[in-house]
């Protein structure tokens, strides 16, 4: 699984996080989104590494800044560290 970060500017109320949100789930098959306006950030969880690219794309679209994108492995976490 990667754990992919991107740096959103101009959402301004909820409605904005799920017009980001609704956009990354068009681009890439997702096992999770959730944007924060406040934090500025949409994080993305994945099986596989997704195309950025494609995201980028994909909120730029909807009218919002994209900023820097980190990608990484990412392994969930479990109660007392047991899958």
């Amino acid at each position: 699984m990667y754990k992919t970060t991107v740096k959103v500017g101009g959402m301004m109320c909820g409605m904005c996080e799920a017009h980001v949100n609704d956009a990354v789930r068009s681009a890439v098959n997702v096992k999770k989104v959730d944007s924060s306006r406040k934090r500025g950030e949409t994080v993305i969880i994945t099986d596989g590494e997704p195309d950025v690219d494609a995201i980028r794309t994909a909120i730029s679209k909807t009218g919002y800044d994209v900023g820097d994108i980190d990608c990484e492995p990412y392994e969930k976490r479990t109660l007392f560290g047991r899958r």
